[in-house]
C-alpha cells in the first residue's frame, strides 16, 4: 500500500535556475510551474516556515519536484543539497485516504521526519525510509482542485 499512487520524483538543487536549465536544454522540456512556497512545517527540531524555491514539471503522468532551500526548517532538503546541479531526493505518492496512510507509516514504523499542510488543503508528510530505500517516502493528500491546479495528470 505504501508505494501505490507514485506520482513524483524529487530533487534538491543550489540553483533552480540551472536545474530548470537541465530539463529545458538536455530533456526538451518547456511547460514548468516555477513559485516560491512559504508552508508551515512541523520536523523533530519543532515547528516554523520552511521558504523553498519549486519547481514542477509533468512529463507524462510522471511529475519531477525541483526544490531549492531557501530558509526556515529546510535542513531535510539542505543537507542533501549537491555542489552543483541536481540529486535525488524523494518519491511521492498521493493518499485518497489520509488516515489510512498514516496509520500505515506507523505500522511500517517509519520516522515521520517532516509534515504540513497548505491552505489549501494540501497535506503531507516525509517519512524516512533511507535505511531499506536509501530516500526519502513523501506522502500527500491533495484535494481535486488542487491536483488540477498542479497540472496532475
Amino acid at each position: 500500500m505504501l508505494l501505490e499512487n507514485h506520482y513524483q520524483n524529487a530533487y534538491v538543487t543550489r540553483d533552480i535556475e540551472q536545474a530548470l536549465s537541465i530539463f529545458r536544454e538536455r530533456y526538451g522540456v518547456q511547460d514548468t510551474r516555477y513559485f516560491q512556497a512559504e508552508t508551515e512545517v512541523t520536523t523533530p527540531k519543532g515547528k516554523g516556515i520552511a521558504v523553498n524555491k519549486i519547481a514542477f514539471i509533468w512529463i507524462g503522468k510522471l511529475q519531477y519536484e525541483l526544490i531549492e532551500p531557501v530558509s526556515g526548517p529546510v535542513d531535510l532538503y539542505r543537507e542533501a543539497v549537491p555542489e552543483q546541479g541536481l540529486r535525488f531526493h524523494h518519491i511521492c505518492m498521493r493518499s485518497f485516504d489520509w488516515d489510512a496512510t498514516l496509520a500505515e507509516v506507523g505500522r511500517q514504523k517509519l520516522p515521520i521526519v517532516y509534515r504540513g499542510d497548505t491552505s489549501s488543503g494540501l497535506k503531507f508528510i516525509y517519512a524516512d525510509a533511507r535505511d531499506t530505500l536509501g530516500h526519502y517516502l513523501e506522502f500527500t493528500s491533495v484535494p481535486p482542485a488542487v491536483w488540477t491546479a498542479m497540472g496532475g495528470r
